[in-house]
């Protein structure tokens, strides 16, 4: 998720004039002034564009909402801060929260719960994408509001396809044929790879399209050890040895020298985070979207991120944060404001389906994902299972240190350990 919020952040682009412009103080005190003003802090590890953009959207509720204002105060290291602050007095009334991290931190019992609020004000949970109530929820419990939605889908580089004579790719079988095609050798190097295979963290997404998934449904042990993931390794393996691809191609690009933007990448799986990049950059780039092609049985399948708002339970002015929290998730209106400020999908499905969207050929494949996409499974330890045991292994894979089996074996081993040790905890 790392490299997605920071892809993000340098892709959002400003869509609005007003910006507020207060001071960032460290602190997360919270505090009502003598003319009865509730003064809330908002906490976030946006910087940049997305820093003026969450700042938009304070102004915007602060305008209509005199007697509740916000301010935004950006934190980095905020996990760190935000445990540090929760047992210190000094706990913000709103983070902006990666959905992700909601099985891990609310054991610690850290979050407030929403569901009574939601209730009071009959806001039902089906007005946002159930995916990502999904991740925000755990032992029952709701514990944020989706802010943002995204999902992984097929970006193509037209000119390239029109040359080789072939269409975007629907299936597995397509995707391989298209992706050996597409590649451009001089001198035995690569020039041109017909498909970025970078990011091994979309094993999860290409096992789903295989049939399998990463963990059992009980979250006690990994699953990914198997014939879906021998399926899906041997696909890598097949375009790997075919010359598709190699380790570090794509290593020390930048936002301005992107691969699929400069055109030494014909094909690409990202998310929609990627669009306004791909147009500020590819000055000569014409490109399409659509949705991942699906595996060998037809199953189709992409991988749902985002982010959302959560309320500390520390927090000193609760049913403040609460107003603030729905204002900006529930209400289409402002959900709108703030999908055409940053250019994320919102996760309000009203506002998603927006012909601002709905209406737009980059934006509509992207849609059509949704549909079908899921979030990585809800188990505290899958986060630290994926980034210690299977990313590791499988980079191990790609660079030809490891067989397909040994790579899935040893992450299998590893991994389960993580699960237990997060179990346990």
């Amino acid at each position: 998720m790392h490299a997605t919020l920071t892809r993000r952040l340098a892709a959002a682009a400003l869509a609005v004039a007003t910006v507020i412009t207060t001071g960032c103080a460290s602190s997360g005190t919270t505090s009502s002034s003598a003319d009865g003003v509730i003064k809330l802090k908002f906490w976030g590890d946006w910087s940049g564009e997305g820093e003026q953009q969450f700042r938009t959207m304070t102004a915007a509720f602060n305008k209509t909402h005199p007697k509740i204002q916000v301010e935004y105060v950006v934190q980095e290291d905020i996990l760190t801060k935000f445990l540090t602050a929760s047992t210190s007095g000094q706990a913000p009334d709103v983070m902006f929260w990666d959905r992700w991290r909601t099985a891990s931190y609310a054991p610690k019992n850290v979050l407030l719960p929403l569901d009574d609020l939601l209730k009071k004000d009959g806001i039902p949970k089906e007005r946002f994408y159930g995916e990502a109530v999904r991740e925000l929820t755990h032992d029952g419990k709701l514990y944020g509001l989706p802010l943002t939605v995204d999902a992984r889908a097929l970006f193509y580089n037209k000119a390239h396809l029109k040359e080789a004579g072939i269409q975007p790719p629907r299936t597995w079988d397509e995707l391989e044929k298209a992706a050996v095609k597409l590649t451009r050798r001089e001198d035995g190097k690569l020039v041109r790879a017909g498909l970025s295979m970078d990011d091994t963290g979309l094993f999860s997404m290409y096992l789903r399209q295989a049939g399998g998934q990463m963990v059992t449904d009980d979250c006690s042990s990994t699953a990914f050890n198997g014939p879906q993931g021998l399926r899906t390794l041997d696909l890598w393996s097949r375009m790997i040895k075919a010359g598709v691809y190699q380790s570090g191609f794509e290593k020390g690009l930048g936002e301005g020298t992107d691969a699929f933007a400069t055109g030494k990448v014909s094909m690409i799986l990202t998310g929609p985070w990627n669009i306004t990049t791909y147009k500020k950059y590819g000055k000569d780039l014409d490109f399409g979207i659509v949705p991942p092609p699906s595996g060998p049985q037809g199953d189709q399948a992409s991988l749902m991120g985002g982010f959302g708002l959560v309320i500390p339970r520390a927090g000193k002015q609760q049913d403040a944060a609460w107003e603030f929290v729905k204002w900006w998730t529930a209400e289409k209106d402002n959900a709108m404001l703030w999908a055409k400020t940053s250019l994320n999908i919102p996760g309000n499905v009203e506002a998603a389906q927006d012909p601002f969207f709905s209406g737009d050929p980059f934006w509509k494949p992207v849609i059509d994902t949704l549909q079908y996409a899921k979030i990585r499974p809800a188990c505290a330890g899958y986060p630290p299972m994926e980034e210690e045991a299977v990313i590791p292994n499988l980079q191990l894979f790609m660079e030809g240190k490891v067989s397909a089996q040994q790579a899935l074996a040893q992450a299998q081993q590893q991994g389960d350990r993580v699960l237990k040790d997060n179990n346990l905890n």
